[in-house]
């Protein structure tokens, strides 16, 4: 009887420790799908804020303003982050009435941005974290993957004027 009682104890430890190989399995490939979804959405955020920068330089800003944001809807993907940059400092330049429903967009845009950019740069911290740990390398977890990747831009939020945002 004492021989039956190492095969069970031995199988439910060889069942425990492949129970734990599978969940941080499917963890990583959890934390890589967030992270690329958090990207997408970022990518949809940035787009809309450049789009309301060009709507609202056609109607007020002028030309560097404008080419700033058509630079940055245009940006093939190793120029965005430059351009996306450059956008945001094309519009900490400008003085922005959140009263203006154009300049409102922008705003709006913005921080609408600075919270996607907050959520896929910790979503990717956790990825990365997860692909880090010495289990998931050795047996290459998430290796079919592509390492997941910061976006790095300048915080996008844009400030106002405390006289016009408090009339």
């Amino acid at each position: 009887m004492s021989g039956m009682w190492w095969v069970v104890v031995g199988a439910l430890a060889v069942g425990l420790v492949v129970a734990y190989l599978v969940w941080t399995a499917g963890r990583v490939d959890r934390l890589h799908d967030r992270a690329e979804a958090a990207a997408r959405a970022l990518d949809a955020h940035l787009l809309r804020r450049a789009a309301a920068a060009a709507v609202l330089a056609e109607r007020r800003y002028g030309v560097e303003l404008y080419a700033a944001a058509r630079i940055a809807l245009d940006a093939q993907p190793e120029e965005r982050e430059a351009a996306e940059n450059d956008l945001t400092r094309q519009l900490r330049a400008v003085e922005l009435d959140p009263a203006d429903p154009d300049c409102e967009a922008v705003i709006a845009a913005s921080r609408r941005l600075a919270l996607a950019r907050q959520v896929h740069t910790d979503l990717v911290r956790d990825a990365r974290a997860a692909r880090k740990r010495p289990l998931v390398r050795l047996l290459r977890m998430g290796a079919r993957r592509p390492w997941p990747r910061y976006f790095d831009v300048d915080d996008p939020t844009l400030a106002v004027p405390a006289d016009v945002a408090a009339g």
